[in-house]
């Protein structure tokens, strides 16, 4: 069982040993989006936000973790959302961790939120505040209109405002934890790339969206 714990410096188990080393851009990788490493109401925090050349939706849209390799176990994060200015007539804050990232970007897992949902006074969006997503092949859009309901739920959430998401992560299921909720949110029972997929983790945002990370923590099971 491997701990890390990411804030104000980073905690990597690497084998049979412990390295230690600040927060900083060396450790992160900018894929399809720019990343920066602020301060954020006393927090040291990775700001990240789209491409906006980058089209479409439920893309590999983040900052990636560099040198971790993630397949079961716990991540904890703080996140933070806000809206670019002359953000689409369609943005929601966009913000959540995709993970079992492969090298080549081209599949991983996600789970998302859509903070401006949680307090809507339209019930449909309150119940599209959460998110799950595959890529490439299981974007939001396909999964709502084959499984309408499954992967998708309510919390209650808004902008510019500290979220704690717990995604825990066991083979084929996944469960999202919102704050300090004892219950899950959403629950995932089949991760659409399989139990045996691994990979890295990244702090993901989408289409007019500024999203701030702190305080990330991850306990890795074998």
């Amino acid at each position: 069982m491997k701990h890390l714990l990411f804030g104000c410096c980073i905690v990597c188990s690497i084998s049979l040993y412990s390295q230690t080393f600040k927060f900083d851009k060396n450790k992160l990788e900018a894929i399809n989006s720019s990343m920066s490493i602020e301060k954020l109401m006393g927090k040291e925090v990775v700001k990240v936000i789209k491409d906006s050349t980058v089209q479409g939706s439920d893309l590999p849209t983040y900052a990636k973790l560099k040198g971790i390799e993630f397949k079961n176990g716990t991540i904890e994060v703080k996140v933070l959302s806000r809206l670019v200015p002359n953000a689409p007539a369609f943005a929601r804050g966009f913000i959540g961790i995709a993970f079992r990232v492969n090298d080549s970007n081209s599949k991983f897992e996600c789970i998302y939120i859509r903070p401006t949902n949680g307090r809507a006074n339209d019930q449909i969006r309150r119940n599209h505040s959460i998110q799950y997503f595959s890529y490439p092949d299981y974007p939001f859009d396909r999964l709502r209109k084959e499984a309408p309901e499954m992967y998708e739920s309510y919390a209650d959430m808004g902008l510019n405002e500290w979220i704690k998401l717990k995604i825990v992560v066991k083979d084929s299921q996944a469960k999202l934890f919102i704050n300090d909720n004892k219950q899950p949110s959403l629950i995932v029972n089949d991760l659409k790339h399989g139990a045996n997929s691994s990979g890295a983790i990244a702090f993901w945002v989408d289409s007019g969206t500024v999203g701030f990370f702190s305080d990330l923590k991850i306990l890795n099971d074998k």
